[in-house]
Parts: C-alpha cells; structure tokens; sequence
C-alpha cells in the first residue's frame, strides 16, 4: 500500500492579506526607488503614445473612401464625356474633393507638421486638398517615429524594474539567511530543513516577479487602458456617439467576469503547488544527505518510490493550477470576440458607417491586450501571494536568543563559569531536559559530565554555549550572566569539538582555518600535527588544499574528527566543550589524539561530555546526570566509593 503524501505545515506558517503581504514588498523595493520611478513613468509614457494613432485612424479611412469616390466620379466623367456631357462631372468631381479634404479630419497637431514639410519643399495636399503626401508622411514617418519611441520606452520600462526586482531579490535572500542563522537552535530542532532551504532559495524570485512582470504590467496596462477609454469617451461626446459609448460600457464588464470567476480557484491551486514544490527540495536534500544510510541499507529503489510519489504529488497541483490558469486568457478572448461581433451587428443595425466608428473600434482592440495582461495578471498575483505568505511567515518567526542591547564585554576568562538552579525544557517537549542544575566550573579545571542517553548532557553544553537560554536560573561566567554578555565575545572564548563532526565542502586547509581566518599556513600545519592529522593530510597529492566534500565526505569518520579537533586547537581559546572528541577514532589513533587534548587542555577550562568513562578519569570534577538531573558528582574515585549510578556505569564498560 502506497504512503500517503501531505505537506507538513511549519508551526510558525500564517496567511497575511493581499495589502500586507505587498506593502511589506515596497520594503525591499524603495531602496531602488528611482530606477522603479523611471520604469514606472516610462510605462506610463508609452500608453501617451498610442494617441496619436488613434486620431490618425479616421483621417486614413476617409481617406481611402474618398478614393473610391474618386474612382467612381472618374467612371461618370469617362462615360459623359463619351456622350459630350463632360464640363459638369469635372465641376462635380472638384466639390467633391474638396468636401473629402474639409471632412478628412486630421488631428489637430497635423498643421504644424504640415507647415514644417513646406518648409522643406514637401507638399502634403494636393490643390484639391488631397491628402496622398498626408499619407505617405503618416505611413513612412510619424507611425515608425512612435513605434520607435514607444519600443525605447518599454525597453526601458522593463529594464528598470527588471534590474530592481533582481537586486531586490538579492537583497531578500541576504535578510532571509541572516534571520534564519540568528534563530536558536530550538527552532533547527523543529523545522524540515529541506523546506526552510526551498522558502529561502526560489520563494524569493516571487519579488521579481512582482517588481518586473506585475509593476511593469500595473504601469503601462492600465494606463493603454484608460488612455483607450479617454479617447473613446472624447470621440464619442464629439460626435454625438453616446449610444454607442453606453453600449461599449455595459459590455466591458464582462472581460473581468473570467478573472474573478477563476482567481479564487487558482489562488488555492498556486498555494499547494509552491508547498508541494518544497516538499520536493525537502525530499532531495533528505535523500543526499542520509546517502551512507540510503546505501548502506539498499534502499536506493525504495527512495525513488518515494520521490515519485511525491514529484506525481507536485505534479497534480500543478497541472491543476495551469488549467485554470491557462483558462483565463481564452476565456477573455472568446468573451471579447464575441461581444466584437454583437457590437458590428448593433453598427449594423443603427446604419453606422465604418469611418465613423473605427476611431472607436481601434481603441478596443488596443485594450484587448492590456485586459488579456491583467487577466494574467490576476494569476501571478495569486501564485506570488503563496509565495509571499511562506516568506513572511518565516521572517515573522522569532526564536532568536534575545541581546542585551548595551552587552558585557568579554575579552579574557578569570575566575568560574557557574551553573545556578538552571533549568530547561524544550518548548515541543513535556519533560525538563535539565532540571535544577548547580555547578561550577573553576578556571583551569576540567569538569566531565556522564549519564545515559536522554540525560541531559548535551543540552547542558548547550546551555554553556548559549545556544538555548534556561527557563529558570541563570548561567554566569566571572559573574556576568552569559545573556548579557557579547554574543562575539562569548564565541570568541568557546572552542568546541562535538561527536557529530560538522566540515564544509572546501579544502582541508580551510576547515582547520575556520573560524580563525588570520592563521597562516604554519599555523594550520601546526594544529594539524598537534591533532594528528598532518600524516594523513600529506598522503593525498592535493595535501591541505584537497576538498573534504559535502560534510566531508571523502574522509573517514576519524579523519573528519581530527580535522575538528586541529580546528579547535588552532583557535586555542581560553574554555573547551569536548562532546566525546575521541570517540570516532581507533585505539592507537585514540591514544595519540588524547594526548594532544591533554597538552592542549593544560591550564585551560573544560568542559567534557563523556560516553567512554575511561577517558574522563582524571577529570576534578565528575557530573552524573539522569533525566536532566545532577544525581551524583565527585572524582572518579569518590564516585566509585560510592557505590552508585557512576559505578554501575563503569561496571557496564568494564572499567575498574
């Protein structure tokens, strides 16, 4: 039986209205606020533009209906003159030119260029007020002209909100990452990672989206739109059209019908998609990063039965919301076809000639374009709202560990780091994961804490580290709670080297480097051989600059924690959290390590995480933990004197 595939809502996801979620766009885009000005108003210019077309659409048509006349006057004339009667049909042709040229109706800038072409020698009108030149200025000059401006001005149009929805982008991603790093690890411990990653990598690219295909759209289609309306209200009221115009205004409704029909529909469909879609980025970071696992097991068909399903999961959603999306645009058309052709059957009707009513029929096939852009319009805006709520939504979430805003300095270690009544609880859980803890952890001592999975251990490194912050009591280092310490301080003097090895995908030289990036090559070597990692470093022909691969891949688990520990010997800070460091390495590997922990532990603070208690023997103070509670505490051999939970621990590992 096939797994049943859902999305897993993040607990922080929220909705957030269309205002909310594009007022909050205008954050990212003000800081580029000129070049949107300048796309925005050469988006508007460009509708400016079609003006002068429109009034250059009866002239052309009266004009080749006065050829016709013409033509048909030249057929009387040829006929009369046949039968002698030829004097009045010159007279008749000659009036009726003229009354061709008084009703051709140029636009009211005409004479101005006509003036400027006779001043170059060029006549545009015949003596019978003809308008052949007229024509051929409009048809190889002033059309071309426009069509230049107009493509320069959309250029720009797009360009401008192109480069600032890019840059705008760019500078979403840069918030997201940093707000995402800033959570505690509390957060880490609750999300899908694969998912944060998808929210942060392509949810972003809705911005530009917005920026460069909806603003462009909202500033030049609405404008061609009510530039068309404006000239067909003129034209109208100008020549007593007003039937006409009510009628255009009762039938234009019904192209925004098929938008709000659709938009809800696909607003839901769009949202599942953009969730589904990370489910697939969640499935794949899954799959790379536990592949050992997937190997080790044979589960590579088993996993691709997995990702099947849910790329076919994705896939439904997504052909779902296309159909409707794809409806719209078709729908549009077929609606405006058709009141087309009931508006020529109307002109019909009322015995409406052609060159009367084109000047209004242009205009609406202009606004075909700009409606059908809208209509898509709608679509975008639906798919970039779910996009828009899964970014915001994260942003809004703040599980960040609060700074005091006039911080402690902290540049050296002096005195103790105690535990006082610390407790702790993880906010998914039910029980404390430390409960009442009280310690302290002199300079220059070595505190180990032991117990059995779940006890707490971790989590109290965790808290040494601040990683978390307790629910009750406070963590002090020379008597300043760690809360109001520097955050950088507090990193600065931490060194630690954890059970689970973490590498980045670069050379060998600079995960030992990371961290402390002014380190010289010696330097690194030095820590290297410290940690005995330098043989093995040099044995490969790449030396420090080989690439570790993803979590270091290309290296063994004890290659990997040695790297760890020459990265924390390089740092050499004053406190040490040691989470088991030894225990991926081999016996002889183990002893030598060790013995470099040791010199590197002299003199220094540490705090030890021990799984095998033979390393912690020397250790001045031992904690014994059990469900997030202190049970016991002393040296190895107090501990073992008293005959308890320490002892039945060593008994289990065989150490005497």
């Amino acid at each position: 039986m096939a797994q049943k595939i859902q999305y897993r809502k993040e607990f922080f996801d929220r909705d957030y209205t269309l205002w909310e979620a594009y007022r909050r766009v205008w954050k990212y885009a003000r800081k580029y606020k000129l070049r949107l000005a300048i796309g925005v108003l050469c988006g508007m210019i460009t509708a400016g533009t079609l003006v002068p077309l429109f009034q250059l659409v009866q002239p052309a048509l009266r004009h080749a209906e006065a050829m016709d006349n013409r033509a048909v006057a030249a057929e009387v004339e040829t006929a009369a003159g046949a039968d002698g009667m030829s004097a009045a049909p010159k007279r008749h042709r000659s009036a009726m030119e003229r009354e061709i040229a008084r009703n051709s109706k140029l636009p009211s800038w005409y004479p101005q260029v006509e003036k400027l072409a006779a001043k170059c020698g060029i006549k545009l009108q015949n003596d019978q007020g003809g308008m052949g030149g007229a024509l051929l200025l409009i048809a190889c000059v002033i059309v071309p002209a426009l069509a230049f401006v107009r493509l320069l001005l959309m250029y720009l149009n797009h360009y401008c909100l192109s480069w600032s929805g890019a840059h705008a982008v760019a500078d979403l991603r840069q918030e997201m990452l940093e707000h995402v790093t800033k959570q505690s690890l509390e957060f880490f411990g609750r999300v899908d990672v694969g998912q944060i990653m998808m929210r942060v990598c392509a949810d972003p690219t809705q911005i530009q989206t917005i920026l460069a295909t909806i603003l462009s759209e909202v500033a030049l289609a609405p404008f061609e739109i009510l530039v068309s309306f404006g000239f067909i209200i003129w034209f109208a009221v100008s020549n007593h059209m007003l039937p006409t115009l009510f009628l255009i205004f009762i039938g234009f409704p019904l192209f925004v019908l098929p938008i709000q029909m659709l938009g809800s529909v696909i607003k839901k469909w769009s949202r599942r998609s953009m969730e589904r879609g990370s489910m697939i980025g969640a499935k794949i970071h899954e799959i790379l990063t536990c592949i050992r696992v997937v190997k080790s097991y044979n589960t590579e068909e088993y996993e691709r039965q997995q990702y099947e399903a849910t790329n076919k999961y994705l896939l439904k959603s997504t052909m779902r919301g296309l159909r409707f999306g794809l409806l719209v645009p078709p729908t549009v058309e077929t609606v405006g076809v058709l009141l087309l052709c009931g508006f020529l059957v109307w002109c019909y009707l009322m015995n409406v000639k052609v060159s009367d009513v084109a000047p209004m029929l242009a205009p609406l096939l202009i606004i075909y374009k700009p409606i059908k852009q809208l209509s898509k319009l709608q679509v975008q805006v639906e798919v970039s709202m779910a996009s828009l709520n899964r970014i915001y939504s994260l942003l809004d979430c703040h599980m960040e560990l609060p700074v005091n805003p006039n911080p402690v300095r902290k540049a050296t270690f002096d005195d103790r780091i105690s535990f006082e009544d610390v407790t702790f609880r993880y906010e998914s859980a039910e029980v404390d994961a430390v409960s009442h803890a009280t310690f302290e952890i002199p300079r220059g001592k070595v505190v180990a804490v032991v117990g059995g999975t779940g006890s707490g251990k971790s989590t109290t490194s965790g808290l040494l580290a601040r990683f978390y912050d307790p629910q009750s009591g406070r963590i002090t280092i020379d008597g300043v709670d760690l809360k109001d310490v520097d955050v950088g301080d507090l990193r600065r003097l931490l060194g630690a080297v954890m059970q689970e090895t973490i590498l980045f995908n670069d050379t060998i030289e600079n995960n030992i480097r990371y961290g402390t990036p002014g380190a010289t090559h010696e330097q690194v070597v030095a820590a290297a051989k410290l940690a005995n990692a330098h043989e093995f470093i040099m044995a490969q022909p790449e030396g420090y600059s080989r690439i570790v691969g993803e979590k270091g891949f290309s290296l063994s688990g004890g290659e990997r924690q040695r790297i760890a520990i020459a990265r924390a010997i390089l740092k050499n800070p004053p406190i040490l959290i040691l989470d088991e460091a030894t225990s991926a390495l081999d016996t002889v590997t183990e002893r030598l390590v060790q013995d470099a922990l040791n010199n590197l532990m002299a003199n220094r603070t540490t705090f030890a995480i021990a799984h095998r208690l033979s390393t912690i023997r020397d250790a001045d103070m031992i904690l014994v933990m059990d469900h997030g509670r202190i049970v016991e505490r002393g040296t190895h051999d107090e501990l073992i004197a008293k005959n308890g939970v320490y002892r039945r621990l060593c008994e289990m590992q065989q150490m005497t």
